[in-house]
């Protein structure tokens, strides 16, 4: 599992595997690198290693923590 982290560090939502989940547990997307698609598979967002930006790279949304376990 991996947090996906806004510009002022709080987690907004998470990545089990490629799949994002907001963090009410809903599954909102994907990601498909370079890309983060949503349900419908149309890009929403840019991923430069661990960034995430806007499609034509202009602002930051934030970034994808490290990986952690939750069986622990």
């Amino acid at each position: 599992m991996r947090g996906l982290i806004d510009r002022k560090g709080e987690q907004f939502a998470y990545l089990i595997g490629n799949v994002l989940y907001t963090l009410a547990g809903e599954e909102s997307g994907r990601l498909e690198k370079p890309f983060i698609v949503d349900l419908s598979g149309n890009k929403i967002w840019r991923v430069v290693g661990d960034g995430v930006y806007t499609l034509d790279g202009s602002e930051t949304i934030g970034y994808l923590g490290t990986e952690r376990r939750d069986d622990y």
